[in-house]
């Protein structure tokens, strides 16, 4: 009996249907879970598309801006969108050229303003929103209280020999020199080493190689100095641009105290003749050492110095080394001199068969090295003497030395 009324509690035990029970739940309430989690991730403001913004427009210099140099930035920047259209108009309505980037982000100005005018942005933007924004705003450029102009000292298509330096002259010492500099360009074939150093007080900056020109260089410089600020209140007047060449390579050595001048053309010696330089005992005679350059060429000459007692002194076959005095010329007065002693005042003395030759072999921007002398060749405003200042020094005259 006991053991028969035990059967039934085995077959459906409380601790089954408890977990039977439970088992049911937990399936509810991961299905819950799942279905709740679904809800939540559909809802998550991660997943959700940003809303479309309007574009960003950026004038530059800003819209009211005044005393805005010529050739300051003047550009139109768009985030956010692109340039649907653009136009920067003058006073009289025209437009400037200006360049539009590839991707209608940007456009700026590809030439310069005038000066003491008014130019006005137009023009449209279109954002991701899809809604036009203008471009907009207007500017007005400087007035200067004066324009410094720009000349050089070589020209257009012509040749010149392996130590001519390229002279930019300005009408007026030049302040802002870092900034004129940028402006300044120098291209070569084949590439030399040079750079500019600013000499004269900031009235001039001298562009130079390293060594002598290659022969056969080509050069191109161009001085982009209209509109730059060159100083307080002064503004460059005029661009300038000028292509030249170097011809051959000849290089004059001279010596006072040999008395001889000797030629080298490509590095080979041509000629040698007897001279008689500036006499030794007046320093105001006497010819200076250094690297002159050639500077230019008289087949007849009127010398002028009143504090020796001659005016338009004629001379023949004269050759200008430097603007204190010094010349290569005929001299037949005095031949029996030559190759023996010193009696010029500073010019140096050929025969006058020696001194056509050489005149007719010397080119502008050649080398005259002189050596022997007690004086060094005088750094004047009119003078080249670039090549007696060391590179390394050379190199500090630029106003963008480091």
């Amino acid at each position: 009996m006991t053991e028969s009324a035990s059967a039934p509690a085995r077959g459906t035990p409380k601790a089954v249907l408890a977990l039977l029970l439970a088992t049911l739940l937990g399936l509810g309430a991961c299905t819950g879970a799942q279905g709740g989690g679904g809800s939540a991730q559909a809802d998550d403001p991660a997943e959700q598309p940003e809303p479309a913004v309007p574009a960003q427009v950026a004038v530059t210099p800003e819209a009211g801006s005044e005393n805005v140099a010529p050739r300051d930035e003047v550009s139109v920047t768009v985030t956010g969108g692109t340039i649907a259209s653009i136009a920067l108009t003058n006073p009289e309505g025209e437009e400037v050229e200006g360049e539009l980037a590839g991707d209608r982000t940007t456009w700026s100005v590809t030439e310069p303003l005038g000066y003491d005018k008014t130019y006005t942005f137009s023009g449209e933007a279109s954002g991701a929103d899809g809604a036009p924004v203008p471009i907009e705003g207007s500017f007005t450029t400087a007035t200067p209280e004066a324009t410094v102009g720009v000349s050089s000292n070589v020209g257009d298509g012509r040749t010149y020999g392996v130590a001519m330096p390229i002279a930019l002259n300005f009408d007026a010492p030049v302040e802002n020199r870092a900034a004129v500099e940028r402006a300044l360009q120098v291209e070569t074939t084949p590439d030399i080493e040079g750079s500019w150093a600013w000499l004269y007080g900031g009235r001039s900056v001298h562009w130079r190689p390293k060594e002598y020109w290659e022969p056969g260089t080509e050069v191109s410089v161009s001085a982009n100095v209209y509109g730059v600020r060159t100083g307080e209140g002064t503004y460059g007047g005029n661009d300038l641009t000028v292509d030249f060449s170097i011809g051959r390579s000849q290089v004059v050595k001279a010596n006072t105290q040999t008395h001889r001048m000797e030629v080298f053309r490509d590095g080979e010696k041509v000629a040698e003749y007897r001279a008689s330089f500036g006499l030794e005992s007046d320093p105001g005679r006497v010819t200076r050492s250094g690297t002159h350059v050639v500077m230019a060429k008289h087949d007849r000459y009127f010398m002028n110095n009143p504090g020796y007692g001659y005016e338009d002194f004629e001379v023949d076959w004269a050759v200008r080394i430097s603007n204190n005095g010094e010349f290569a010329h005929s001299a037949p007065w005095s031949v029996a001199d030559q190759g023996e002693r010193n009696v010029s005042h500073g010019c140096i003395n050929l025969a006058p068969d020696n001194a056509k030759e050489y005149y007719d072999s010397a080119m502008i921007g050649d080398p005259f090295e002189i050596e022997g002398s007690s004086q060094p060749l005088r750094q004047s405003r009119t003078d080249y003497y670039d090549w007696t200042i060391p590179w390394d020094e050379w190199t500090t005259l630029s106003a963008l030395n480091d």
